[in-house]
């Protein structure tokens, strides 16, 4: 089973729209993802609600909610036959939690719009996954996903100088496309709308789903699930 955490300390990223989009990759391609919402909105919560007994199964956890009557542990454990798990991490996470938030996952996805304020903000979150939460570059588990691009822009050009200043890959750049706002209303991926359609948005998940699939390293002793305090 495979960890993938989805964090970007600021609101409005994108995140989500990658955690759900995951989700409906992996159960596009017949695997058993698991979605775990920790964001107060409950987006990611709400989409999994939305699908179609004929869709393909995902599980989900609303992990923001807190139930005194179950144990923290209880209440996030996964079906034993999971494949994969996404997190879906709430806005304005405090670096402090980050190696709680990141200590078990195989990867990390970081959003990044093209604007000045989402670049210094990504910057600031690099630089603590590093050092605070001391994720080692060489273990290659900390991806970045240029999102919503126009291509051609200034701020996409400079996006990308700044991307490659980190030494961080660059997994995948994403469109702005209407395709997800429509796919999120039906409860689907774009992996699962008519490929004439999303085709083109479906070619830029290539290089993502490709670096999530390299084998990973043997993982330590398992950790307790990370305890993700919303703002």
């Amino acid at each position: 089973m495979k960890r993938i955490v989805v964090l970007n300390p600021k609101g409005g990223s994108g995140k989500t729209t990658i955690a759900i989009n995951l989700a409906g990759y992996f159960a596009w391609r017949q695997q058993k993802p698991v979605l775990m919402d920790f964001d107060p909105q409950g987006s990611s919560l709400r989409w999994v609600k939305k699908r179609q007994p004929t869709q393909a199964p995902i599980h989900v956890i609303a992990a923001f909610e807190k139930d005194n009557r179950t144990t923290r542990a209880f209440q996030l454990r996964v079906p034993d036959d999971s494949t994969h798990v996404i997190v879906d991490t709430p806005a304005a996470v405090d670096s402090r939690q980050f190696p709680d938030v990141t200590r078990d996952a195989d990867k990390i996805l970081v959003p990044v719009l093209p604007s000045d304020i989402d670049i210094h903000t990504c910057s600031r979150t690099i630089r603590d996954l590093l050092l605070v939460a001391k994720v080692r570059r060489e273990d290659d588990r900390i991806g970045v996903v240029a999102n919503r691009i126009r291509r051609n822009t200034l701020t996409y050009q400079a996006l990308i100088r700044f991307l490659q200043t980190l030494g961080i890959p660059i997994v995948a750049t994403i469109r702005d496309s209407q395709n997800y706002a429509r796919a999120a209303e039906l409860g689907i991926g774009v992996h699962e709308m008519k490929s004439y359609v999303a085709r083109e948005d479906v070619e830029q998940w290539e290089p993502l789903v490709q670096w999530l699939e390299k084998p990973v390293a043997p993982r330590q002793a398992a950790q307790p699930a990370p305890a993700i305090v919303s703002a």
